[in-house]
């Protein structure tokens, strides 16, 4: 009997992962942030593994010190060690067991003798119930092996990310236990029976991704140019359903509802599909990411150049990691009891983007009627399902996410040769490569159809983006979407790679299910890199020594030359030390493109080191039976190796498999080594959706515990760092998010089941107080000397309006008189005044500009603007002007003017123009008497050069209060966002450059940084 080698789940948090901005779920490093949802969208819009040990059956574990853990809110010093992963809580379940050899039975069905085998060895696993708990999700079947995917559910919920996987073999009558691997968590305890009602969630979900998308900024038109009246565009704009309640595993777990939320976006119009998880007991969104997978970073990502961005946000009906399915409409090439399958079949032709012709398989339903790309072929003999091109020429990328429209066709020719149409559209090249695809999957690894059952496969060719041309290609679920191209870029069909990646996706949908967001989305996307450069360059001839062999989407440019085309380069020696980018969701989703040449880099050394067949077929069988849905890089590389082992790799191949993830910094503790050059203020926030702000020497911020378990609770500090920051909010269960302080005083908003609080405490102790209750969602407080300003959000009702409280107002005022005809958002208050943007009426439409309430007197003027803003974001006061960002050209690359006048409104003066070199991409805003500060991104061709790198990443840059000095305010390599002014020119913000979220200081500016 072979020794069984086991890997020991982590206990405790995972370390790192968190450089992509902020909390991660779980091991995979799939990360979430602290950053404020209005922040998220930047310009736009677990742990490492100790010393070997012994396990209790004898077999080889790696283990993971468990992270020291802090009193917590509820005690007298605040959590010192707040991670901003979603951590794998203590499990005594082994992520990794393999050399095993344990007969079960024969006769039983799968899942059954699966699920026998782990309830027999209950002293390993650790599962109690397994026949209660894991639900079989599918069965895949290779010879004589045979892998089962179970998915965990607490108390009949299931559990995001929860999968086990059991690996047999069979033969002559009997069958054997080889290994397991996966993610089964132990320490769930959370009840569950929500509280907060379903509608509630879903008005709750919707709002948040609205306030992720366009919260930092008030915009005078939508997205079809037509000027905006409040929120009747917005609330049809964007609309939400519930997929049920789903686990989240932190710490004791997190009861939520899957809301999944489909629209277009209220600014710019492009689709919109969120996944957002929204707390059960209070409300608040604990969890969000974009469910679209396409092959270039979506729009708000830094990109090299602009026709590579994504235009599109669409997404899977499947949620990864719990094997929910949302509801959806059958593809029409699916076959299906009664369908017509008649007709004819034959090869026809057509010629490529590139000049080639190729045989086609085609179908002519009758004898006298059009050909179709349609091949029946294929799977005649199995399911009778097609491989179908169809024609969306004409149609919008938002009409065919997650659906089929209406009148779909596929593309038809009246001879099977079929013409320049089809050339020009793509559906030559997506229908030839479709079939290339297909046939290396069941060729190399016996895979029928993306699902492995012999599915249909879909294609959509000549999609646009509103009317223009839209360059990129998805996998939403369902089917490939390929855009049209534009006169640099051929329609996204014309390299074999693109189609080999996207449909990689629906195989990797259909087995690991890997979670698209953070590490675990940048191995998704790996892995469809790898497997769709690895069709391509085999179908091609070309030698894997060829340097462009690894060039991704090279064959995708009308004139440029393929290096110059290329979107990545598997090639290009990214290492987690160098390379490793350090954003939030609001970017890339957490890095899935920006961070995955990392991982498939080490991939395809691999493949150059051990040859095209036994790597593929190393990697094929790691995604097949050892990934699951929250593995990030370690537990990648930890899979290749098993998967390595397990295909019978001598000691010399292990040691490749092994130096080719070394070289590209892929080993324990990698997430370590990443530092950071600002003074911390508190480490490892664990929080999304929640800004940081400052005054008086005071900053104060929301923060979780350790594992990330409880509702978020704030804190102040002082800025000098003395002392031990201090509780300000109850332990109660609620979500107490964006605080602000004045140094005297600090007023927050609570998320709970039965509503949404303004509440404040003073910082020198006391009662908390209840400024104000509503079922609206409020976006921002400030306070000054006793009058506190909000941003009240109402979706569903009033609108977008400032309210203002004074020291014994019973209720708000609103400075806008909450009307319907006028929005008003952003507010900053000081020295009398209080700021705001204001969408209001004029003529046959509405304007955009700043408004400038004196307290004193009650009198409101507006600030004197020069030209006609097309957007207007976050406000600033200081003891002589008001300042704003202000933005008239939204078709340049981002830039912004940041703009002031006096308190009267009156001497209106740009300290930086968006019309002159130098302008920044400013997202938000924050001033001192001395000092304004933004988060910017840096512009295309600027520190970013051509490559993506994290020195394209949003940084904090000072300016003085006259423009005539710009510098940066840090030089750490990371994201730097929500910067909060106290004094002079020391600032506080959140940093992603260590690997995790952290609120750091600095007293003055860095300088240019290079």
């Amino acid at each position: 009997m072979r020794e069984p080698r086991t890997t020991a789940a982590r206990t405790g948090r995972r370390k790192g992962a968190a450089a992509t901005g902020g909390a991660a779920l779980a091991a995979a490093g799939l990360l979430i942030t602290a950053i404020p949802a209005a922040h998220a969208t930047a310009a736009t819009g677990p742990a490492p593994r100790a010393a070997l040990t012994a396990h209790d059956t004898g077999a080889r574990t790696a283990g993971a010190p468990t992270g020291a853990g802090a009193t917590g809110p509820a005690g007298t010093t605040p959590p010192t060690a707040g991670t901003d992963v979603i951590p794998l809580p203590d499990t005594d379940t082994p992520q990794l067991v393999d050399g095993l050899d344990a007969p079960v039975d024969a006769k039983a069905a799968p899942a059954d003798a699966a699920r026998a085998h782990l309830a027999a060895e209950r002293g390993r696993y650790r599962i109690p119930e397994p026949r209660r708990d894991l639900v079989p999700l599918r069965t895949y079947r290779h010879g004589a092996d045979e892998t089962v995917r179970l998915q965990q559910r607490h108390r009949g919920v299931p559990v995001l990310g929860g999968q086990y996987v059991v690996r047999m073999e069979t033969g002559k009558g009997e069958r054997t236990v080889t290994g397991t691997s996966g993610r089964y968590f132990t320490g769930l305890t959370v009840g569950t029976a929500p509280v907060v009602s379903e509608a509630t969630a879903v008005r709750r979900a919707v709002t948040a991704t609205l306030t992720r998308l366009s919260g930092d900024r008030l915009a005078r038109t939508g997205p079809d140019g037509s000027a905006r009246r409040g929120t009747a565009e917005e609330e049809r704009a964007l609309r939400g359903a519930s997929a049920g309640l789903v686990v989240v595993p932190r710490g004791e777990g997190v009861l939520t509802y899957h809301v999944t939320v489909r629209g277009t976006h209220p600014v710019s119009g492009e689709p919109v599909l969120q996944h957002v998880y929204v707390d059960a007991r209070a409300g608040y969104p604990v969890l969000q990411h974009t469910g679209i997978k396409t092959l270039a970073p979506p729009a708000g990502a830094p990109a090299p150049a602009a026709p590579r961005e994504d235009a599109a946000r669409g997404g899977a009906p499947r949620e990864n990691g719990t094997g929910q399915k949302a509801p959806g409409q059958q593809a029409p090439g699916q076959n299906t009891p009664g369908q017509n399958t008649t007709g004819q079949n034959t090869t026809g032709s057509g010629v490529r983007l590139d000049g080639s012709k190729v045989p086609l398989a085609v179908h002519r339903p009758a004898p006298d009627g059009p050909y179709e790309l349609s091949d029946r072929a294929r799977m005649a003999s199995g399911t009778g399902n097609a491989l179908t091109t169809w024609d969306a020429s004409g149609l919008d990328v938002f009409d065919v996410l997650g659906t089929w429209p209406d009148g779909l066709k596929p593309v038809a020719s009246a001879t099977p040769d079929f013409g320049k149409d089809a050339t020009d559209s793509g559906a030559v090249d997506a229908h030839w490569a479709a079939a290339q695809v297909f046939d290396y999957y069941r060729d190399r690894h016996g895979r029928t159809g993306l699902d492995g059952r012999g599915s249909a496969v879909d294609s959509l060719v000549g999609v646009t983006a509103f009317g223009e041309p839209y360059v990129n290609a998805f996998w939403d679920g369902t089917k490939m979407v390929y855009g049209s191209g534009d006169d640099e870029f051929r329609p996204l069909s014309a390299d074999l790679d693109v189609v080999g990646h996207e449909m990689t996706h629906g195989v990797v949908e259909n087995t690991a299910e890997l979670v698209y967001a953070g590490q675990s989305g940048a191995l998704n996307e790996a892995v469809a890199d790898y497997f769709g450069n690895a069709v391509d360059v085999d179908r091609s001839g070309r030698s894997m020594d060829d340097p462009d062999a690894g060039l991704i989407g090279e064959d995708l440019c009308r004139t440029a030359a393929p290096r110059d085309c290329a979107l990545r380069d598997l090639d290009d020696g990214a290492t987690t030390a160098k390379d490793f980018l350090g954003v939030t969701f609001g970017i890339d989703n957490g890095g899935v493109h920006l961070n995955s040449t990392i991982f498939s880099g080490a991939l395809w050394d691999l493949r150059q080191d051990l040859g095209p067949e036994l790597a593929d077929r190393i990697v094929y069988k790691a995604l097949a039976e050892y990934l699951t849905p929250l593995d990030g890089f370690t537990e990648g590389r930890e899979a290749v190796v098993a998967a390595a082992r397990a295909l019978g790799a001598t000691p010399r191949q292990l040691d490749t498999v092994k130096r080719s993830f070394d070289a590209h910094g892929i080993v324990r503790g990698w997430e370590n080594a990443l530092g950071a050059d600002s003074d911390a203020l508190l480490r490892k926030v664990n929080t999304d959706g929640t800004e940081v702000q400052a005054g008086g020497g005071w900053w104060t911020a929301a923060t979780s515990n350790d594992d990330g378990s409880e509702p978020y609770s704030v804190y102040a500090g002082r800025l000098d760092g003395k002392g031990a920051p201090k509780p300000m909010s109850p332990n109660d269960g609620r979500f107490h998010v964006n605080p602000a302080t004045d140094g005297r005083t600090v007023v927050w908003v609570a998320y709970g089941p039965r509503g949404v609080d303004i509440l404040s405490r003073p910082l020198s102790g006391g009662p908390v107080k209840r400024l104000l209750t509503t079922e609206a969602d409020v976006l921002s407080v400030r306070v000054d000397r006793g009058t506190t300003v909000f941003d009240l959000y109402d979706l569903f009702g009033a609108g977008r309006h400032v309210g203002v409280l004074r020291p014994g107002d019973p209720r708000p005022s609103y400075v806008d008189g909450a009307g319907p005809d006028t929005l008003t958002g952003l507010p900053s208050v000081g020295h009398g005044r209080v700021a705001y943007a204001k969408l209001y009426p004029a003529g046959d439409g509405h304007r955009l500009g700043v408004e400038i309430l004196d307290l004193a007197t009650g009198r409101a003027v507006l600030a004197e603007q020069h030209g006609e803003p097309e957007t207007v974001g976050r406000t600033g006061i200081n003891a002589t002007h008001v300042f704003w960002l202000n933005d008239e050209n939204v078709d340049d690359e981002g830039q912004v003017t940041i703009r002031r006048s006096g308190h009267d409104g009156t001497g209106t003066y740009d300290i930086s123009s968006e019309y002159k070199p130098g302008a920044l991409a400013a997202s938000d805003l924050t001033v001192s008497d001395t000092a304004v500060t933004v988060s910017a991104q840096p512009l295309a061709g600027e520190d970013a050069g051509d490559r993506l790198s994290n020195a394209a990443l949003p940084k904090i840059w000072q300016l003085a209060a006259d423009g005539s000095r710009v510098q940066r305010m840090s030089c750490d390599r990371g994201m730097q966002l929500s910067p909060a002014a106290d004094s002079g020119t020391r600032v506080v913000w959140l940093d992603g450059t260590s690997g995790w979220t952290n609120l750091v200081t600095r007293t003055r500016p860095a300088g240019r940084c290079g």
